[in-house]
């Protein structure tokens, strides 16, 4: 983040929510809460309160993280927050590093020790997940997740609401179109140009 809010209004409470939770501690942010319209009366997490829904009016200071695992899901989060006209954070992990000219959108996670190499652009409301590797002048579309151990070789692309599976490789200058699912540790090597799910090594169609 470049600039720490005092607080962080989280949407949703699941596994990728309490990870959220966990980078923005670590970034220095004090005060959490997160709404999820399955919680329980008078729940919270690590001491930070569960609610089913925000109140209208955001604390000074603070601001919105879209915390939804699904993409689509994400996405309306994000719509849900500019419609109340609130900033949405951007949360990048302490351990992370992010190269020179690189162009990070709002709402976009990254997690502890991913790298986004030199010149990358990623869109809003990305998950670049623990130990991923976007390399120098990839582009990642909008709500595309990342998985943990995931490799974006140079100059390689992935489109909107893509979800690259945990440990998958996409080739350096390699293009994957919009509304892929690439399976967990599955190899691109040659341009994905239709949408559907691909797995194996090299990745193939498989649905």
């Amino acid at each position: 983040m470049t600039e720490i809010p005092a607080g962080l209004r989280i949407f949703g409470f699941g596994g990728h929510a309490r990870s959220v939770a966990d980078v923005a501690l670590a970034s220095g942010i004090r005060q959490l809460c997160f709404a999820d319209a399955n919680a329980r009366d008078g729940e919270s997490f690590q001491g930070f309160p569960i609610v089913r829904a925000f109140a209208s009016v955001l604390p000074e200071g603070w601001a919105c993280f879209p915390a939804a695992g699904d993409n689509r899901q994400r996405q309306a989060q994000v719509e849900a927050i500019t419609a109340q006209d609130w900033p949405i954070a951007t949360v990048i992990a302490p351990s992370a590093t992010v190269g020179v000219g690189t162009v990070i959108g709002a709402g976009t996670f990254i997690g502890h020790h991913a790298h986004v190499g030199p010149m990358a652009v990623v869109g809003k409301g990305c998950i670049l997940n623990t130990g991923s590797i976007v390399e120098h002048d990839c582009v990642v579309g909008q709500f595309t997740h990342v998985s943990v151990n995931t490799v974006l070789a140079g100059a390689s692309r992935l489109g909107d609401f893509v979800f690259a599976g945990t440990g998958s490789t996409v080739i350096d200058k390699c293009s994957v179109c919009d509304d892929v699912i690439l399976g967990a540790g599955t190899v691109v090597v040659k341009p994905i140009t239709q949408s559907g799910t691909y797995a194996g090594v090299p990745a193939r169609q498989v649905r």
